[in-house]
Parts: C-alpha cells; structure tokens; sequence
C-alpha cells in the first residue's frame, strides 16, 4: 500500500514506481505532490537528490491522465540546453513506455522547421531550451491553447539575462496554464516572475 501522497495517483504511475522500488516519498515529494496536483504556480526549492525530477515527471503524468490526448502538446518541460534535454527525454520514457503519453524533445541544435513539423504530428509532452522553444513560439510551430502544465527543470539557468528574457518572451505568448520551477535556490530574478507569469504562487523549501 503506497503512502499519502502517492497513493491518489494514476494507477499506471502507481505501477512504475513500484517497478522503480520507489514506494516510500521524499520529504520533498511529500510537500510539492499535494501543492502541484492542486493546480497552484509553485515555486520549489531542495538541494540535490531530493526528488525534484521525479517529481515533475509524475505530476507531468498525473496532470495528463497518462494518455495521449489530440495533437497539441499539454506539457512543457523547459530545462538548461541539449544535454539536459535528453537527459530529461531519456527520464520521461522509463515512465511512459507503457502508455500512450507522447514525449518530443527539442532543442537548438535541431533545426526549427524540422522541430515544428514533427511537433504538428501530433505530441502531448514537449522538452525544450529556452532559445529552442522561443523561437518555435515566433514562428507559430506550438499551439498552447491545450496547455495544462510548464514546468521549468533547475530553474537557476533563467537568472542571465538572455534566458531570462526568452522566458518572459515565451510565457507572454501563453494564454493560461500551471507553471512549476524547481531549483536549489529560489534567487531573487526568480522571484521577479511573481509580476510576470507566476502571479499568486506559492512556495516549497526543503
């Protein structure tokens, strides 16, 4: 029997982690789960190894039922650049193997038309870099109006400037959706979305 706050989650996510032998939550697994699956923008903040990345995966499933649903994408995933994409990418599968959730991933060293004519085939999870996802978003290559969820992986890459300004370009081309960036820290750039795009969050600190 699975503990609170794993036991109300999606039967097949229930199934890999016990595939997994994860049975028991972090003490910051325990804290975000109830937070992220109530809808709220969220800041969470814990040091390494604390469940951070396996947390935005299941509540990433559980956001989507773990199934495929249309062809726009409901969930993004933003991380630092290629290698942690496919780091991410290669996290997402271990979970979705075994149901129909489509996961894409992206980013700048792929070209941008190739990007996006794949992504209109039809995708429900998508794992981009800022510079990656900015420009798709100039060139009408997502359509977010099926967005559920944005969550941002290690968010401390967003604090320089360029990053930092592809996000607000990024999230001013979304009408409505939850965002969750995970961290180390919660820097006060970080902070600064508060007037921006994380209006009302609420914050996790381990």
């Amino acid at each position: 029997m699975f503990p609170k706050p794993f036991k109300k989650l999606h039967s097949d996510i229930l199934y890999k982690l016990e595939s997994l032998e994860i049975t028991e939550p972090t003490p910051f697994q325990a804290e975000s789960i109830p937070v992220i699956k109530s809808g709220s923008n969220l800041y969470c903040s814990a040091p390494k190894e604390s469940g951070k990345t396996t947390t935005l995966i299941i509540t990433t499933l559980q956001r989507l039922k773990c199934e495929a649903v249309g062809t726009s994408p409901r969930a993004i995933v933003l991380v630092k650049d290629k290698e942690k994409a496919m780091e991410m990418y290669d996290a997402f599968l271990k979970y979705t193997k075994h149901n129909s959730l489509r996961v894409y991933v992206g980013h700048e060293k792929m070209h941008v038309d190739l990007q996006k004519s794949e992504i209109m085939m039809g995708i429900d999870i998508l794992i981009s870099t800022p510079k990656s996802l900015n420009n798709l978003f100039l060139l009408n290559g997502v359509n977010t109006s099926q967005l559920k969820i944005f969550s941002v992986d290690d968010a401390e890459f967003l604090v320089p400037q360029s990053a930092y300004a592809a996000m607000l370009s990024i999230t001013r081309m979304i009408r409505k959706c939850q965002y969750v960036l995970y961290s180390e820290n919660i820097s006060p750039k970080l902070k600064r979305f508060e007037s921006n795009f994380m209006e009302y969050s609420k914050s996790i600190s381990i």
